[in-house]
């Protein structure tokens, strides 16, 4: 389960600093200097993360169990920008950590051996 959280953390703040990038460096130079090259650029690397994000995060959630809803804002979290740290920060404390308490507390317990 480790690894696959730690995927989903990089994936979610590597996502998430790309579309701050993208909406408030990029756009803002497309529109105030006509310059669409951070856009393009930014903007494609942008598609390419989200789709890995988007597999990451959904594996993450099936592991998890999580319900539509969550699930549901997990992923769209990578289109609104800054969306991305606050969801992950929130599906860390709500599913992760209890997981990964419940998981500790598994294979400590004195009945699991």
């Amino acid at each position: 389960m480790n690894a696959a959280v730690l995927r989903y953390r990089v994936m979610a703040y590597i996502t998430g600093a790309v579309l701050l990038v993208l909406c408030f460096v990029g756009i803002p130079l497309q529109v105030a200097a006509h310059n669409d090259v951070i856009v393009n650029d930014v903007g494609t690397a942008h598609g390419i993360l989200y789709m890995i994000y988007l597999v990451v995060a959904y594996l993450l959630t099936r592991r998890l169990r999580l319900p539509a809803g969550p699930t549901l804002l997990v992923l769209l979290a990578g289109t609104v920008p800054v969306l991305t740290f606050v969801v992950e920060r929130w599906v860390h404390r709500r599913y992760i950590a209890p997981a990964q308490r419940g998981q500790a507390a598994a294979v400590t317990s004195p009945a699991a051996r």
